[in-house]
């Protein structure tokens, strides 16, 4: 075990050629990261987790209800013991051969079975109200650690230097998204335990500029506000175009990768850091082509009538899937006529029955 973690913490993959580990222990006159710190993060993740039980119940819920804001959520689907063992054991997204076989099992039209399906979706999907507490809490917490970072770094002397983040200095006060939180759970560990803590707190301070905007704007959208969240919307993307495209590879990027160079020389745990932020680069790439294009089509929609740009992309945890034939009352599922007219194999046009409503028998 001794040789294993020896090979681990190995001087020359983590630190520069002129640094030892010795060199980084604390003293009396200065203080360092020490790895061993990290494993306070998970107390600390479980305190935050506390904490956003307790704001999302008695600050986030009290503020939503105020703004009218419903706790109702989608249309419920109507019990079927068939229906809810495929849903449960087999699939969520029923073919059209599955389907066609339920309609003869069942005695219901596709339609009907396939309404069923989107609303039994939907009912896994959180309320109005719950996605107003989550974002109240992003936003709140977005907030705090932005600020507490702004303020951290106006006291520090090197901020507006980036250069004088490379020498010794003591410590100062789930697809693309989780390689996103991979990613910068990797970075965060990587810039502390080889003494590159200045550096990742300006990459921290500079992605969490943004996200506060937008947990705002999906306040504003979930109350209603609709001129407040188009505001919003544009504020957010402007700071995140900005931020991500802008300042971080101009000032931070070049930072790391040219001026670290210069002055520390390149080491192994170097190439690993730098090949992480140009990862975390080619993920705020990514995003900002979807903001544009979002506002893009929001902007073209906005022509023909009002628009909302955060209902142009698709959210597949919190949207609700939605269809013509679902607006108004919950309906009887249909029973599957017997002498509607076919059309390549299928009843109707496009597979939909032409025939009205009726009754199912008991």
């Amino acid at each position: 075990m001794a040789g294993i973690l020896a090979w681990f913490w190995n001087e020359r993959f983590w630190l520069p050629h002129n640094v030892t580990w010795a060199d980084l222990k604390n003293t009396e006159e200065a203080n360092f990261p020490q790895a061993e710190d990290l494993y306070l993060a998970f107390p600390l993740a479980f305190c935050i987790f506390m904490v956003r039980l307790l704001f999302e119940r008695f600050v986030a819920k009290p503020c939503a209800i105020a703004l009218n804001i419903q706790a109702s959520g989608p249309q419920v689907a109507q019990p079927n013991a068939i229906l809810e063992k495929v849903f449960t054991a087999i699939t969520k997204h029923p073919d059209e051969k599955r389907l066609e076989g339920l309609s003869k099992q069942l005695d219901w039209d596709v339609r009907s079975i396939q309404r069923w399906f989107r609303q039994r979706r939907n009912q896994e999907k959180p309320s109005t109200l719950t996605r107003f507490c989550e974002s109240m809490w992003r936003f709140s917490f977005y907030l705090y650690v932005f600020t507490y970072g702004v303020r951290f770094l106006k006291k520090a002397p090197w901020l507006w230097n980036t250069r004088h983040c490379w020498y010794n200095y003591p410590y100062q006060d789930f697809g693309i998204m989780f390689l996103h939180h991979l990613v910068s759970i990797f970075l965060i560990t990587f810039s502390y335990v080889n003494n590159m803590a200045r550096i990742g707190t300006l990459v921290l301070c500079l992605h969490d500029s943004a996200d506060a905007l937008l947990e705002a704007a999906k306040m504003a959208n979930y109350a209603k506000f609709q001129k407040m969240c188009d505001i919003l919307f544009v504020m957010f993307a402007m700071v995140f175009i900005t931020t991500r495209l802008g300042i971080f590879p101009l000032w931070v990027l070049n930072s790391t990768l040219f001026e670290s160079w210069e002055i520390v020389g390149p080491y192994p745990s170097w190439w690993v850091f730098n090949l992480l932020l140009l990862l975390i680069q080619g993920l705020n790439c990514f995003w900002s082509y979807l903001i544009v294009k979002i506002a893009c089509k929001a902007i073209s929609r906005g022509k023909a009538g009002k628009w909302n740009p955060l209902h142009v992309s698709k959210d597949d945890r919190s949207d609700i899937e939605s269809s013509s034939d679902e607006e108004g009352s919950e309906e009887t599922p249909r029973k599957k006529p017997h002498t509607a007219t076919t059309t390549n194999g299928t009843s109707g046009t496009n597979g939909y029955l032409l025939t009205g409503p009726c009754s199912v028998d008991d």
